[in-house]
């Protein structure tokens, strides 16, 4: 008897040990299937949203989406669409390879009410067949140019190209989809010239409006050097109304230099053929206070981006100044409202692992926080012309 009830709680707990070993056994396989089949999907998501245009449902999204407001999210699994070994396009000055970090690569933009599309440079190539897109003004400028060539290049392997300059542009031709895409170098947009009493800054005239009509797509910048002084300041003199000084409030001259740019878009652009973009302020991060960090100097070091949505600092001066000159102009100039996202990226900057030497912490690393723009910019663009 007591033989047979032994083998009834062996039986007993034997099952039990069983049906334990199943569950746990099940459990565990439930979560390592769902960490790497999250894994996989969220790859295979990049993956098809390098490799298609936007779809019907993202145009939906998008066009009731504020996408310039949100916040940057660490995405683990985002692999960089370019870099130095793949892109020919990238200059010393925007060269990171250096840098011996490389989580500033993980982050995407991640608009409040909707996703972002990556950047399909083939989509691209082909809506644009036969345009020019054509970038105007200084250095961040040319950060942004030097984006937006590398996404087109890395987008069809063995893509051709060569290249025209001028002595104040640079051309890139993508031979297959005939898109060429240039940037001219104009620090202010409104002229300097060079008269009798020195170089004169012109905050009423624009004569290389002539050259940029021509293009299908205008991205204007502006801001960076109207703040500079002497010995970096290349003018003498400024001409506002026919009155030459010697200086004047800068906030001021900006001002009327982006109303004279405004005015010339509205009565020279054929707006029927040309869209306009102006790509707003970018960021400098010299000041730690300005993102929460009192006696932080510069970017060195900095590794994350501002935590949310709001940048402590507030927005800068010359961006309130644009949304006020552009205020009331969206069916002519659609802005790139970067600043603030772009603010919140003070671990985006070069520093000192530049090509150059010294600390850059204005413009920013590419691959890196310009692909976004450039996001901003594709998204934008095809809203416009849908």
């Amino acid at each position: 008897m007591a033989k047979g009830v032994n083998s009834t709680l062996v039986y007993i707990l034997g099952a039990l040990f069983m049906v334990s070993f199943v569950f746990v056994f099940e459990a565990m396989l439930t979560i390592f299937s769902t960490f790497y089949l999250d894994a996989f999907a969220k790859k295979l998501v990049q993956i098809e949203r390098n490799t298609k245009g936007i779809s019907k449902h993202e145009q939906s999204e998008i066009r009731n989406c504020n996408l310039f407001e949100g916040s940057w999210v660490l995405d683990d699994y985002l692999d960089p669409l370019y870099n130095t070994t793949t892109c020919p396009f990238i200059r010393k000055t925007f060269d990171c390879t250096k840098r011996p970090d490389r989580q500033y690569l993980k982050y995407i933009w991640q608009p409040t009410a909707c996703n972002l599309p990556r950047f399909d440079g083939r989509d691209f190539l082909k809506r644009f067949n036969g345009k020019q897109i054509m970038f105007i003004g200084d250095s961040l400028s040319l950060n942004n140019y030097d984006s937006f060539l590398c996404l087109l290049y890395v987008s069809v392997p063995g893509i051709n190209y060569k290249t025209k300059l001028t002595n104040q542009s640079v051309t890139v031709i993508f031979e297959d989809y005939n898109v060429s895409a240039t940037l001219f170098n104009s620090l202010y947009l409104v002229d300097v010239e060079e008269e009798h009493i020195g170089k004169v800054l012109k905050l009423n005239s624009i004569k290389n409006g002539e050259i940029w009509k021509q293009a299908d797509v205008l991205i204007f910048n502006t801001w960076l050097w109207w703040a500079r002084r002497k010995p970096r300041q290349p003018w003498d003199y400024i001409e506002d109304g026919g009155k030459v000084v010697k200086d004047m409030n800068r906030m001021v001259a900006f001002r009327r230099g982006l109303n004279t740019w405004v005015k010339w878009v509205e009565t020279e652009v054929d707006l029927t053929k040309t869209k306009v973009f102006y790509q707003g302020e970018a960021a400098s991060h010299h000041y730690g206070e300005d993102w929460g960090e009192p006696g932080v100097k510069g970017c060195l070091n900095q590794t994350t981006p501002v935590a949310g949505s709001i940048y402590p600092g507030g927005l800068p001066l010359p961006a309130k100044i644009v949304k006020e000159v552009l205020k009331n102009k969206s069916k002519s100039i659609f802005l790139l409202d970067i600043t603030i996202l772009t603010h919140l990226r003070k671990d985006g900057h070069p520093g000192n692992y530049n090509g150059y030497g010294g600390v850059d912490c204005t413009h920013f690393c590419l691959s890196g926080v310009p692909d976004t723009w450039n996001q901003l910019f594709y998204v934008s663009l095809l809203h416009l012309t849908s």
